[in-house]
């Protein structure tokens, strides 16, 4: 991709008058090294409350090791992650819960012998106050899980399993919501609720940092992109430019070259 040419900033992530305590989220030079291979190498990110924020590129690219350096399930070997002004790097996955960043993981990880409702209980596991408020919520987002709250989890269809992750991360009332490829192997019609239901979020006061191989729904919904390339940041700029960028339509939408 090395035809993709970088937008000039404008927006919020780089204007210079925005402070540091308006950024919810800033990773500066991460770097992720498993043996000789530099998943991550040195890639900067800025995210501002109350947006959606997407991560777009190929298998590999370092996504989703992205996600888990930031969750504190991987330690970076060089860079910082600061949330809400505090340096987080190197906290455990507890730590970074309780401080106000969930994670709802690729391939969604439910727990299937166990119900939905015990799932959900299981996301505010830090938490010592009453759950009833947030469990009616998460209902009022997915009915079916209201439907089901008896069922095991391992009973439960690709889509529903996802609303549940969804939901199991919500309990413990995130102000960042990472989300791991939530599309991935469900039915168009699925993702196509998967993704409101993001943007419902989102519009009720959660920020959203979104991994996602589906770059067309990813694009539509996000505020600002970055394009991820073998551990790099090739191209980032506002959603709606760069699902208009032919480069990208190319690499990630499915569009062919004309001769």
């Amino acid at each position: 991709m090395s035809d993709i040419k970088n937008y000039e900033i404008k927006d919020f992530q780089h204007d210079s008058e925005h402070t540091q305590k308006e950024k919810l989220l800033e990773i500066k030079n991460l770097k992720v090294q498993f043996g000789g291979i530099k998943a991550v190498d040195g890639i900067s990110i800025d995210m501002r409350p109350g947006r959606i924020v997407t991560l777009i590129g190929a298998n590999g690219a370092g996504k989703s090791t992205t996600l888990r350096s930031i969750a504190g399930i991987i330690k970076p070997q060089e860079g910082e992650i600061i949330f809400q002004g505090e340096n987080i790097t190197g906290w455990s996955p507890d730590k970074i819960v309780s401080a106000g960043i969930s994670m709802c993981p690729e391939g969604r990880k439910v727990f299937p012998n166990l119900t939905v409702l015990e799932n959900l209980k299981i996301g505010a596991y830090l938490r010592k106050d009453k759950l009833d408020d947030d469990i009616e919520y998460v209902y009022s987002l997915f009915p079916r899980l209201k439907e089901r709250h008896w069922q095991f989890a391992g009973t439960l269809s690709g889509g529903e399993q996802q609303m549940l992750a969804v939901g199991r991360a919500l309990m413990s009332r995130p102000k960042l919501l990472m989300m791991d490829e939530p599309s991935l192997g469900l039915a168009p019609l699925v993702v196509k609720d998967i993704f409101e239901i993001i943007k419902t979020i989102n519009q009720n006061g959660v920020s959203v940092l979104l991994v996602e191989q589906n770059a067309n729904m990813a694009l539509k919904v996000a505020r600002w992109a970055y394009v991820l390339e073998t551990g790099h940041i090739t191209m980032e700029g506002r959603g709606e430019e760069l699902l208009a960028d032919e480069s990208i339509k190319e690499a990630y939408l499915g569009k062919q070259k004309t001769k």
